[in-house]
């Protein structure tokens, strides 16, 4: 009996965990792998039950209790059976000493046979008349959709939905600072601690290679330049700490580094308008003279 009460625990513990791990995926009510998982626990612990009670009653029959054996109602529905049953089920037929017994279906061979048409009606109803379950296919396109706005709400919490078309000037203290703090992590090495640059260009002038607007050297840092040298940064820094390093680098427009890099590229005007390198040449030496 112990050893029954320990079995059944074990098996219960068990599949209410495997029950517990589905809910989570399911989102709305049990799904087929949840039935399925409680049919085959039901089952499990029907056929543990079996054999412990075969078990115990082959030891009675060992002991000589064969004549005076009562079966219980859960002996009956194993379909055990006394030596004097047994005698009255043989059939006249044998062969060397083995013989036949007439048997009947046994009742737990009925029980889990009218159980699996039960089940099945249930399914039936649940998944093809009253619609109340999800299909596998359905079940799998909602778990899908469910993954993708998990992912949307991810990406917008670590700042990755800011990109090249959307990101903004931030103004923040402690956005730029946290640029800066990038910056000197990661782009100083080419451009100098002040921005006057060195392998990299002058990030302190008014003239710009690939624009000087926000947008536009959100998607330098983001894309880089590879044919000049620069890295991607897409893979290292979210949209956020991009949007925060293209914010500090707008700062250092106007400052005045110990050794300015020449000015390259075209002049940008904070308005929007670029005048061509040609022209921007000129100005430069205007401005020199």
């Amino acid at each position: 009996m112990r050893n029954k009460i320990s079995i059944t625990l074990a098996m219960l513990m068990l599949a209410g965990t495997l029950g517990a791990q589905t809910t989570e995926v399911a989102s709305t009510g049990p799904g087929l792998t949840t039935i399925l998982i409680g049919v085959n626990a039901v089952l499990l612990l029907l056929a543990v039950f079996l054999l412990l009670t075969l078990s115990n009653a082959v030891q009675r029959l060992r002991a000589g209790e064969s004549g005076k054996v009562h079966l219980s109602w859960w002996d009956k529905f194993a379909a055990l059976k006394t030596e004097k049953t047994e005698e009255e089920l043989r059939l006249d037929e044998d062969f060397d000493g083995i013989y036949e017994l007439d048997n009947p279906t046994p009742p737990w061979f009925n029980f889990i046979f009218y159980t699996t048409i039960i089940v099945g009606i249930l399914y039936l109803l649940n998944y093809h008349v009253l619609k109340t379950g999800l299909l596998q296919e359905a079940e799998y396109t909602e778990e899908v959709e469910i993954g993708k706005a998990k992912t949307a709400a991810y990406l917008a919490k670590a700042g990755n939905l800011i990109d090249e078309n959307n990101v903004t000037l931030l103004a923040e203290k402690a956005d730029v600072e946290a640029g800066s703090k990038m910056y000197q992590e990661k782009c100083a090495v080419c451009h100098v601690n002040d921005g006057g640059g060195s392998v990299g260009p002058n990030l302190t002038d008014a003239y710009w290679i690939h624009g000087g607007d926000v947008k536009s050297i959100f998607k330098t840092i983001k894309y880089g330049v590879p044919a000049k040298g620069m890295i991607s940064w897409q893979n290292t820094f979210n949209g956020k700490q991009m949007q925060q390093l293209a914010s500090f680098v707008k700062t250092l427009q106007g400052t005045t580094p110990a050794k300015p890099k020449d000015p390259q590229g075209d002049l940008y005007n904070e308005g929007g308008a670029v005048v061509p390198a040609a022209d921007s040449a000129a100005a430069k030496v205007t401005a020199l003279n």
